[in-house]
């Protein structure tokens, strides 16, 4: 069975035999399955009527267990967007009922974000979504390969996930 990028491969070693175009056949698959999955994303959170934005924010508060609340710095962490960013992601989700502010009790200037029982329901449910999403784009895949390419993924990933910005 040939793809896509077996065709762009083939052309670029036609055209240009004197490169390796090896890394093509690997990261050029991974950058058309992103591209596919970031549809599949989108499609499922605005079932919901949620965007991906919206959806990073609802799920990091979720994942942090009941209250389900995190410090604007700590949402700054886990979703990698500026202060000033976060600040009108955060006004955009209260003015939606999905999160609310409150007062930190450990800091009288800090504030908390908590996810409301509506902003919880939507995670949820557009978690849900996108884990059906997600498992028809691995159905090829047995679950040993499935392990596999999960844990190369993760060799070529962690690097970039354990630096230091």
């Amino acid at each position: 069975m040939q793809d896509e990028v077996d065709r762009l491969v083939a052309a670029w070693r036609r055209e240009r035999p004197d490169l390796d175009v090896e890394p093509l056949e690997v990261l050029s698959r991974v950058s058309r399955l992103a591209r596919h999955l970031d549809r599949a994303r989108r499609l499922a959170f605005s079932e919901h009527g949620l965007e991906t934005w919206e959806f990073d924010v609802l799920t990091a508060l979720r994942r942090a267990g009941p209250p389900y609340q995190l410090s604007p710095g700590q949402l700054l962490t886990q979703t990698l967007v500026t202060s000033g960013t976060m600040t009108n992601r955060i006004d955009r989700l209260t003015k939606k009922d999905l999160v609310e502010r409150l007062p930190d009790p450990n800091d009288r200037r800090g504030v908390l974000v908590r996810l409301t029982d509506s902003g919880r329901e939507r995670a949820d449910r557009a978690l849900a979504e996108l884990l059906e999403q997600e498992r028809a784009i691995l159905a090829e895949l047995t679950a040993p390969q499935h392990r596999e390419l999960a844990g190369l993924l993760r060799r070529l990933t962690a690097p970039f996930d354990n630096t230091p910005n």
